[in-house]
């Protein structure tokens, strides 16, 4: 079992390399049956990359590029999606246990409904990404992840850690982010300051204060 501690949450990872577990490459994601388990994908240079209604259980994707993605109703759990770029990615209405996405791109991404239990992103761009409804229910953490001109809208990130994070003009919008862990990023520049019910360290105070300023187009001068 895989385990991996950031401030107060601790992640349970999927162990892909364990004794006795043997994961089959496969052509593709799609299934008759509706679920893919212990399965090995990747290297794949697609144009798009559609699924719906599917289950992929015990696996790893590693190294798929695809132009465009959408995903509806498509659950994992003890999955790990590592160096892959998924552009113009739609994914709705499933659930995420168990999975490590790390080194992925997902620029423009809209995630819409998704449940995470016992998730980790870890160095991923989501430069410019729209999160909707988005409810975590289980350990959840952000490392060293790009936010930029990212926004949050109705989303559950109560206990959510982000470390290391990329937070130009992120905009919490309306949400519950009840101890949600924003200590050691940059957070002078974040938008929706005043919907935040966040743990801090007490340098970053002035990081808050510079981005009310802002987000309120307070002009400070003596004049």
């Amino acid at each position: 079992m895989a385990i991996r501690t950031f401030g107060h949450t601790t992640i349970t990872l999927p162990e892909l390399d364990e004794p006795g577990l043997y994961l089959s490459n496969v052509d593709s994601l799609d299934s008759s049956r509706g679920t893919v388990q212990d399965f090995a994908y990747g290297d794949a240079d697609l144009r798009s990359l559609d699924l719906a209604d599917t289950q992929l259980v015990t696996g790893r994707n590693a190294g798929v590029c695809a132009k465009r993605v959408e995903f509806e109703a498509v659950n994992l759990h003890g999955v790990e999606i590592s160096d892959s770029e998924l552009g113009s990615a739609r994914w709705t209405g499933s659930k995420l246990a168990r999975v490590h996405v790390r080194d992925c791109k997902l620029m423009g991404a809209s995630l819409d409904g998704l449940v995470l239990d016992d998730v980790l992103f870890e160095g991923c761009k989501l430069d410019f990404a729209t999160s909707e409804k988005v409810c975590v229910t289980g350990p959840v953490a952000f490392i060293g992840c790009v936010f930029t001109e990212a926004t949050f809208t109705d989303c559950d990130l109560s206990d959510v850690v982000f470390t290391d994070c990329t937070l130009r003009l992120t905009e919490f919008g309306t949400g519950r982010y009840r101890n949600t862990d924003l200590r050691e990023n940059d957070l002078s520049a974040i938008r929706g300051v005043a919907n935040l019910k966040v743990r801090i360290d007490p340098g970053q105070q002035s990081y808050l204060a510079k981005a009310l300023v802002s987000e309120l187009d307070i002009t400070v001068g003596k004049d």
